[in-house]
């Protein structure tokens, strides 16, 4: 199934008490990697954007006045999504946005598969903090130039996150992609099996794997069975 992670920025923090989204991105993955298939727009909201709003992703009103509006873009971004799965983190937020705009329209609500980021973190991590700053942390994620919120950038930084979190999976469910082992030929053309190197992983990274195994055997209650194999070695 195609996957779709998306963001939005609004002009305040309740769809319910009118307030509009500004900023709306979504980028495609493509077999678990970043592709460069995205969709970005801003957006005049045709209203006051609250300050603490402004102060998080430090757009205007002014700046936003000859953006199109939501109903302009609709259609492009409902083609773009389609039926994918969407990634969001803190999906309820966005979702709520978004619905909100298509009922204004006229339009049914979305009715896509969606993976809440943020749930799944708490799982992995319950009683740390789960922001996507905290995670791009966590999974040593470069995010030294997110100085303000932005819809584009925070749904890049996500898909990062996302697969951070949800590495080793693909194996688990059966991928059927298999790494050969390296190999090349000799003058006579006998197939020669070449070394591979093994980097052991350092004490801070072996540190880090038992940490996220605890944090999982905690929220699992006890049912993490990474933990129990090597418990059992």
């Amino acid at each position: 199934m195609k996957q779709i992670v998306l963001d939005t920025e609004t002009t305040g923090l309740d769809h319910k008490q009118g307030h509009r989204i500004i900023e709306v991105a979504a980028i495609e993955l493509n077999g678990r990697k970043v592709s460069e298939r995205n969709f970005h727009r801003y957006l005049n909201p045709e209203r006051d954007i609250d300050e603490g709003a402004a102060a998080v992703h430090g757009l205007t009103l002014d700046r936003l006045q000859d953006e199109p509006k939501f109903a302009e873009i609709a259609p492009a971004l409902l083609e773009f999504i389609g039926d994918a799965e969407l990634i969001i983190h803190n999906a309820p937020f966005d979702m709520g946005f978004l619905n909100a705009e298509l009922a204004r329209m006229g339009l049914p609500p979305l009715q896509n598969k969606v993976i809440d980021t943020l749930k799944v973190a708490k799982e992995l991590h319950p009683g740390k903090r789960n922001n996507l700053n905290a995670l791009c942390d966590r999974y040593f994620i470069d995010n030294s130039h997110r100085t303000l919120h932005g819809a584009l950038l925070d749904t890049e930084l996500l898909a990062e996150v996302y697969l951070g979190m949800t590495r080793g999976q693909e194996s688990l469910l059966g991928d059927d992609e298999t790494e050969e082992e390296p190999q090349t030929l000799s003058a006579s053309g006998e197939v020669i099996r070449m070394s591979v190197r093994v980097l052991a992983a350092s004490e801070e990274e072996l540190a880090i794997h038992a940490g996220q195994l605890a944090d999982i055997d905690k929220a699992s209650k006890g049912a993490c069975v990474w933990k129990q194999l090597e418990e059992q070695a």
